[in-house]
């Protein structure tokens, strides 16, 4: 799994990803059919998911979004029968970021309702954070600009509380910047284009030194007055060689959150 996560680093989501996801899950499915404890079933699982989601992203990279739709949906089960919260807390997000580029607003909706109830966000305030934003966003999206201020409120509260633990490699994203574009956008949908400005400069100023080169240039080519357009419908801009896996989410991130 995290051969495909450097994979994704280096090109993106792309068909070849996506199949290969694929046939890791359908080996890890085949170890189900022997003998093993309760425990390694439920990891297991929990990788089907990971494999199924990774899959998924590259269909949603690739705008082949009913694809996208249906392996989320797949990971969703995996994601329950694993009884892993961050894994489950993976898949609600991403349900929340595919339900935004279809311009499916009450599913959106639904979604950050369910990633910011699920376990994960009630055990761990970096998680609880991760969700209100996206709970935030889809307030926005419906045009609730107090619930949305709401939700933003308590996820920047939340991370500020979220303590420096190991997690998951995917989770890798989240952070000050991605936090702060995303207030920025919120503020943008909100009608709040000054404020929405200075916070796009503070997510700019929190990137990561080892990704501020192609962070820079992805924020650079969008415009911070472009974040709160669905510019998936525009062609799209070809990403630097540096790309990596925080980036991914970023430009989703950027282009519809």
């Amino acid at each position: 799994m995290n051969e495909f996560v450097e994979a994704d680093d280096r090109q993106g989501g792309h068909a070849s990803l996506a199949t290969a996801a694929l046939e890791a899950r359908a080996k890890v499915l085949e170890l189900q059919q022997r003998n093993a404890s309760e425990r390694v079933r439920r990891a297991l699982y929990s990788l089907a998911a990971e494999f199924t989601t990774i899959a998924a992203w590259s269909c949603i990279d690739l705008r082949d979004l009913a694809t996208a739709q249906a392996y989320l949906h797949e990971s969703s089960t995996f994601a329950g029968l694993s009884q892993d919260p961050p894994t489950g807390m993976r898949v609600w997000v991403n349900m929340a970021m595919l339900a935004y580029q279809r311009k499916n607003w009450p599913e959106q909706l639904a979604a950050a309702q369910a990633a910011s109830a699920s376990p994960a966000a009630r055990r761990d305030p970096f998680f609880g954070s991760m969700g209100r934003v996206r709970l935030a966003l889809a307030h926005s999206s419906l045009g609730d600009l107090r619930a949305a201020r709401r939700a933003l409120g308590t996820a920047q509260e939340a991370f500020q509380k979220a303590a420096e633990d190991e997690r998951p490699r995917w989770t890798a994203f989240y952070g000050p910047a991605e936090l702060n574009h995303l207030a920025a956008i919120i503020l943008n949908h909100n009608g709040e284009p000054a404020e929405a400005e200075a916070m796009a400069h503070r997510a700019l100023a929190k990137i990561p030194a080892k990704f501020s080169a192609t962070a820079r240039w992805r924020l650079a080519s969008s415009g911070w007055h472009n974040f709160a357009r669905e510019s998936r419908s525009r062609p799209r801009r070809p990403r630097p060689p540096s790309s990596r896996s925080w980036m991914a989410h970023h430009c989703l991130g950027v282009c519809a959150p």
